[in-house]
């Protein structure tokens, strides 16, 4: 097992068993198997994940997820919208598609003329609660996959710890990342903007969809994920993969 896969086990149980202390309700023997606490949700979905690093990646299913947010800023912005779709034997299962729209608390203001979210679309939207519980489901047994992780998994974690007591804690693949390490091997200079998901498909010969949203975005880095691993050859691991 990889080092970040084995971290990611060590610090679920650390969270379980906190949760454990601190609500005796839950199981202190066997925090993990616990199903009566708010944590379930996520402590459930962490029950499917069983990554190996050294398996074939073809072995591992993906969601790749695209987020759009109302400020860059995880202080000042919200979470919007979600769009995944599931990769599977290598493939993109595009019946597995979804799209959902969050409730802000706040106006979308002037971050509307970006992602094109009105508040007057947003208002029919789901709860955090709601979302999450069909997120974890889609999540389960699933490596996330996003294009700059760091950005979406910030909002992401921020709903989870605000429901849950704890972030995410799922295997991640970022294919940003990858690109980056794909062009610093090939001594290639990385120019402004050369990272962007529209550039990186680019690179790649890679259809873009001239609308912008969570889900067409979630379906260009299925695409570009796709690319980059036949990029990398025959035999390529989870771990090769793995942020």
């Amino acid at each position: 097992m990889s080092w970040s896969l084995c971290s990611l086990k060590l610090r679920r149980w650390y969270y379980c068993a906190r949760h454990a202390f601190y609500h005796p309700e839950a199981s202190a023997e066997q925090p993990l198997a616990s199903s009566t606490s708010a944590m379930a949700p996520l402590r459930e979905c962490w029950q499917h994940s069983h990554s190996c690093g050294g398996a074939d990646w073809r072995q591992q299913e993906f969601l790749v997820v695209d987020t759009e947010t109302s400020a860059l800023e995880i202080a000042s912005g919200e979470l919007l919208s979600v769009g995944w779709v599931v990769i599977r034997d290598g493939r993109i299962l595009l019946g597995s598609a979804e799209h959902w729209l969050l409730k802000p608390q706040n106006s979308v203001g002037e971050s509307a003329t970006i992602h094109t979210l009105r508040d007057c679309e947003l208002d029919a939207g789901l709860t955090e609660a709601e979302l999450m519980r069909r997120f974890l489901q889609a999540a389960a047994g699933r490596a996330l996959v996003f294009h700059h992780a760091g950005l979406d998994l910030a909002f992401l974690n921020r709903i989870t710890r605000r429901l849950y007591g704890a972030p995410l804690l799922l295997p991640v693949v970022d294919t940003l990342q990858l690109e980056k390490r794909n062009l610093e091997r090939r001594n290639r200079p990385l120019e402004a903007n050369a990272l962007r998901l529209a550039n990186c498909c680019k690179r790649y010969n890679l259809p873009l969809s001239k609308a912008h949203n969570a889900l067409t975005d979630a379906l260009a880095t299925a695409e570009l994920l796709l690319a980059q691993v036949s990029y990398k050859g025959k035999g390529v691991k989870l771990r090769d993969l793995i942020a």
